[in-house]
């Protein structure tokens, strides 16, 4: 048997694109969010973009390019895996 291939375009559709979390402790005093993005690039490729800052305020944003929306699905999967880790909530 095969294994099964899927294509950039079948990931996207199975797999978010847009993810907003957030954490809150009213104790500790920490209001934060996260929201990060997969977009298409001008060159075929994809780009993560990952906003944070504290609830109610801009935030700071960082980019990072990749070959394929495959690759850059991938990397929210892990940013928002570690994120969930540390208290965020989807």
């Amino acid at each position: 048997m095969e294994p099964v291939r899927m294509t950039d375009q079948q990931q996207i559709e199975m797999f978010p694109t847009v993810l907003r979390l957030r954490r809150t402790d009213p104790e500790g005093a920490v209001r934060r969010f996260y929201l990060v993005t997969v977009q298409p690039d001008l060159f075929g490729g994809a780009a993560l973009v990952v906003e944070s800052g504290q609830l109610g305020c801009p935030g700071s944003t960082t980019t990072r390019f990749f070959p394929d929306e495959g690759q850059a699905v991938d990397a929210l999967a892990e940013v928002v895996k570690r994120k969930v880790r540390l208290g965020y909530l989807l």
